[in-house]
């Protein structure tokens, strides 16, 4: 659905929320595969481990939460390698909470971080794609977003916003020369998830994430997920009827 990015070489890439993670193992693999790649993240202490003295890696500090932040941040990511040619949005937050446990500030939060940060980039970096009919944006979303799930009340409310926005943008930019991808991770072995008290099915490293990520962009993919057993089971249950989807889920989580 999207054209193949066969030689990474050729790229100038800007990951947004690259300091830990899913993000810092894309990095690693994108600079190893020869990608020019500009570091983001509010911490640049770590930006610069991450980068260490690779002469592909640039570093951009900057809070993808905060909106006046937005403009400097990418005017300097443009100028690091004199162009933007894939954008990834990997910055979010997850806070674990059940319905009977919701915060509205905590909500605001990550909504701020995990939806909103990535309308505030794409009114920056878009114009220049679509101005030149080529280049790419990557939403890394979740398959919490797929349906309603335990402890996700607001992480997987934003996730499935971000499915919902990647969907409309390939609706839109596609035809105008333009690559999205969907990331979808099951579960990856990161802080965000270190503090979870449940089991997590096919829990990956998140350098086994961002190999699978470099492959579903290598071959074109629209949406990109992964592990791909436990993430396509959890995508056909979400296209059960509900009255046979609660109860599986209650089932399966015992929740």
């Amino acid at each position: 659905m999207n054209r193949p990015i066969q030689d990474w070489r050729t790229q100038r890439v800007w990951l947004v929320g690259a300091s830990s993670g899913i993000g810092e193992a894309f990095a690693q693999a994108l600079l190893a595969a020869g990608a020019k790649v500009v570091l983001s993240a509010r911490r640049e202490s770590e930006l610069r481990r991450v980068a260490g003295a690779h002469a592909l890696a640039a570093v951009v500090a900057f809070d993808a939460a905060a909106e006046a932040e937005w403009p400097a941040a990418h005017a300097k990511a443009e100028a690091a390698f004199g162009g933007l040619d894939l954008v990834v949005f990997l910055a979010a937050r997850y806070e674990p909470q059940r319905a009977w446990e919701l915060d509205a500030a905590a909500a605001t939060r990550s909504f701020e971080l995990n939806v909103l940060s990535v309308y505030r980039g794409l009114t920056l970096v878009l114009p220049a794609m679509l101005a030149n009919g080529c280049g790419g944006v990557a939403l890394v979303a979740s398959v919490s977003g797929y349906t309603g799930l335990p402890k996700a009340s607001v992480y997987g409310a934003t996730k499935a916003a971000l499915i919902n926005l990647a969907e409309t943008l390939y609706f839109d930019l596609a035809p105008r020369g333009l690559a999205i991808y969907l990331v979808n991770p099951g579960f990856v072995a990161t802080p965000m998830t270190r503090a979870n008290d449940f089991s997590m099915p096919e829990l990956m490293t998140p350098q086994a994430a961002a190999q699978a990520m470099l492959a579903g962009m290598a071959a074109g993919r629209f949406e990109i997920r992964f592990p791909r057993r436990f993430t396509s089971m959890l995508w056909w249950l979400s296209r059960l009827p509900y009255s046979w989807r609660f109860p599986l889920l209650h089932k399966v989580t015992g929740l």
